[in-house]
């Protein structure tokens, strides 16, 4: 009756999210959790579910048991560390994104994280490593190269905030050219019109 039970749950707990019943669908993932305890993945998402809803303290006990049950899922650790991050937690953070890119080198997420913890934190010149990196693995993304320039401008290393706003022109020319207005440094970016 269990597997019956758990198979009937989880189809719930998959519809109320595509319906937005966000409430209905906790409900299902502690039911499915009840009858799997030892199994990490319904704390995770029960964890993800109350972090989108401000509850981040939950979150992040919830995300610590799934992990204490399995500390090897990136994606967890990932979580865990933005979420403290929205708490400004930023060294817990920064732990929380080491371990996910110790299990997952390829996750540009936890990169990008790891900067913005470094950033808050003043380490800026920490911070360029980890964004080159998730640059590296999303090159067609504005947000990496972004935070590069403003970390570059906060350097005073104006050569690189126009390398990098060059870079970005080639794909994200709206984005370049409001980096070219917020630092102040112009490499002549031209916008095309619809």
């Amino acid at each position: 009756m269990s597997a019956l039970n758990l198979w009937f749950y989880r189809q719930m707990a998959t519809w109320a999210q595509l319906l937005k019943r966000d409430e209905v669908a906790l409900d299902y993932w502690q039911r499915i959790h009840a009858l799997q305890p030892r199994d990490p993945h319904p704390l995770a998402t029960i964890a993800h579910m109350k972090a989108g809803k401000g509850r981040r303290t939950e979150a992040i006990a919830l995300f610590e048991q799934a992990l204490a049950l399995d500390s090897q899922q990136a994606g967890t650790w990932f979580n865990l560390g933005f979420v403290q991050q929205e708490e400004a937690r930023h060294e817990q953070a920064l732990r929380s994104f080491e371990r996910a890119i110790e299990l997952d080198p390829k996750l540009d997420r936890a990169y990008y994280g790891q900067a913005l913890s470094l950033i808050k934190l003043e380490r800026l010149e920490e911070a360029i490593a980890p964004l080159k990196k998730n640059i590296e693995l999303q090159p067609m993304s504005p947000y990496g190269f972004y935070q590069l320039a403003h970390v570059y401008h906060r350097l005073g290393r104006a050569g690189d905030v126009a390398t990098t706003i060059k870079r970005l022109a080639q794909f994200e020319p709206n984005v370049a050219k409001q980096l070219e207005r917020e630092t102040g440094v112009s490499v002549g970016v031209q916008v095309l019109s619809p």
